[in-house]
């Protein structure tokens, strides 16, 4: 049924929640899981810090603690006889959203199963939703797991 799953991961508990849901279908599946981390050191620039500080040690802290992450998490995953990839992606500006659909074009997903906080109305307007748009965009099924 599904050979490969993508999964994105930020360690959020709506990520938490898709990732658990995509270990249960790899595992009833005989699946194989690819985690991705998109890093957008973008998000982290504040205009007060000088530019090698930046680019020589707060851009790689944060691949380090995104590396840190998805370790932890296909430990656990392959602790549960599930085969699992990881990958931490640089995003330069571009939509997450579109990191992600592209991620599952170019390793042949078969499903992405990604967490969705769930968002309404004005909420949903102002903070957007990659997971929205990565189910409106993908060429692949998409399963959206809301955390309870």
């Amino acid at each position: 049924m599904y050979e490969r799953i993508l999964v994105p991961f930020d360690g959020s508990a709506t990520s938490s929640e898709a990732l658990a849901e995509a270990v249960r279908i790899a595992r009833f599946c005989s699946s194989r899981l690819r985690l991705i981390h998109v890093v957008d050191p973008l998000l982290y620039v504040t205009g007060m810090e000088v530019g090698g500080l930046y680019m020589n040690e707060i851009v790689p802290e944060l691949l380090a603690a995104a590396e840190a992450l998805l370790g932890t998490a296909r430990e656990s995953i392959e602790a549960q006889g599930v085969s699992v990839e990881t990958e931490v992606l640089q995003s330069a500006g571009e939509r997450v959203a579109r990191i992600i659909t592209e991620q599952a074009t170019e390793w042949n997903a078969d499903l992405i199963v990604i967490g969705t906080h769930g968002r309404r109305g004005v909420d949903r307007v102002i903070m957007g939703s990659d997971a929205e748009l990565v189910a409106r965009t993908a060429t692949v099924p998409v399963l959206l797991v809301r955390a309870v």
